[in-house]
């Protein structure tokens, strides 16, 4: 038995709550999720990994991004053993929120590599963040900021999604000047891409995205650029915490045109589909409850709707925890889970990033992992648990 370990039923911690008291909060088992796949998914599944920092390494925390090679790449491979794609230097990886260019081209080249003699699938992002907003002058600066990541990506072997641009955001002054960079970016890629459409809840800067603030208005722009270049594009991810906008879009994507949802609020009625189609996915959230995912993908696809719902449902609340407003700080939670669950052993994030959430928020997000049946060393879970709140001055 470790320091760590003591019977379950005896297995508790003091958290605070909103009217700062404590609470003596019983963890209870967790759930029995298998380490690897238990069986093929009928739907595509990605989860968009987080990379883990490296807290030894002198830095300035604010400015510079030293990674952990070997656990960011030991996080992959867990998700590879579930099943998943990976998405790679999305911005749950705090791509344009901490992780520059050239860290992320590193980590593109590290990921496809390790992908390779697994079998692995990785989709990597390219966009123009190499490229500061305010120095882009034309729609031709960003296209070049565009060619140049999608050039170096391809050059790996890599699979690109197409990220959305803070540049073009800046310097785009109507729909049409959306095609003119769409359609000239798509026209180059070796493969078919997956675009993200990222909402201004996950990055300010992306406001009036497709030339408009009124979303009816963006999303038929994106998708007649989509179906336009429908022999270049895989799909689209939507990442605007808005099912409905997302079911009317996908029934307007051209056929063979995949909608990846990347709605971390609604994700598992989404994937489930109705009687006129269904949504792929690509999230966040399964960063976080990948063991949770791949169990309930597994059973789906053996016709078990019973068991999908019975084991996404309980984590729905802890997604809508994670990625509550203000949503962009959403990868404190998200690393958070991996600190708990042991896949690294420190809760230090790229940016401090770490400290982007309160107390409370964290301790509600202990709560719902557990209900979820998500901390997997529940003892692990509770020690690491209590090492953090009495960091912040909780007397537990």
């Amino acid at each position: 038995m470790n320091r760590y370990e003591r019977p379950l039923e005896a297995l508790s911690i003091r958290l605070p709550r909103a009217d700062r008291t404590l609470e003596d909060y019983r963890l209870s088992a967790p759930g029995d999720f298998p380490a690897r796949v238990s069986g093929p998914f009928n739907r595509i599944a990605f989860a968009a990994a987080h990379v883990v920092a490296d807290p030894l390494r002198e830095s300035d925390p604010w400015i510079d991004a030293p990674i952990d090679w070997e656990r960011t790449i030991a996080f992959r491979e867990h998700l590879w053993d579930l099943g998943f794609g990976v998405a790679e230097a999305m911005d749950t990886a705090q791509r344009g929120m901490g992780l520059s260019w050239p860290d992320s081209l590193e980590l593109i080249r590290r990921s496809v590599a390790a992908a390779k003699p697994r079998g692995g699938v990785v989709f990597s992002g390219a966009g123009t963040d190499h490229l500061p907003p305010e120095n882009a002058k034309s729609l031709d600066d960003v296209i070049r900021a565009y060619e140049e990541q999608i050039g170096a990506i391809e050059s790996f072997g890599g699979r690109i999604i197409l990220m959305a641009s803070r540049a073009l955001a800046r310097v785009a002054r109507s729909a049409e000047d959306y095609a003119t960079v769409y359609n000239r970016v798509l026209s180059q890629v070796r493969e078919p891409v997956i675009i993200h459409w990222l909402g201004d809840m996950f990055d300010p800067a992306l406001k009036g995205y497709w030339g408009t603030t009124d979303l009816a208005a963006a999303t038929e722009t994106a998708t007649a650029i989509i179906n336009a270049n429908k022999a270049k594009v895989d799909g689209v991810k939507v990442s605007l915490l808005d099912k409905d906008r997302e079911i009317a879009m996908r029934r307007k994507l051209a056929q063979g045109v995949r909608m990846y949802t990347g709605d971390d609020f609604n994700y598992a009625e989404l994937i489930a589909g109705d009687d006129k189609g269904y949504s792929d996915a690509l999230l966040g959230i399964f960063d976080a409850i990948a063991p949770a995912a791949s169990a309930a993908l597994a059973s789906f696809a053996q016709g078990d709707r019973k068991t999908f719902d019975a084991i996404l449902a309980p984590t729905v609340p802890l997604s809508r925890h994670i990625f509550r407003a203000p949503t962009r700080f959403y990868k404190t939670g998200v690393v958070f889970m991996a600190y708990l669950n042991g896949h690294q052993d420190h809760f230090t994030m790229i940016g401090g990033q770490e400290s982007a959430r309160s107390t409370l928020h964290l301790a509600e997000l202990f709560r719902l992992a557990d209900a979820a049946g998500l901390l997997r060393d529940p003892a692990l879970a509770a020690h690491r648990m209590q090492v953090v709140m009495e960091a912040r001055g909780v007397a537990v």
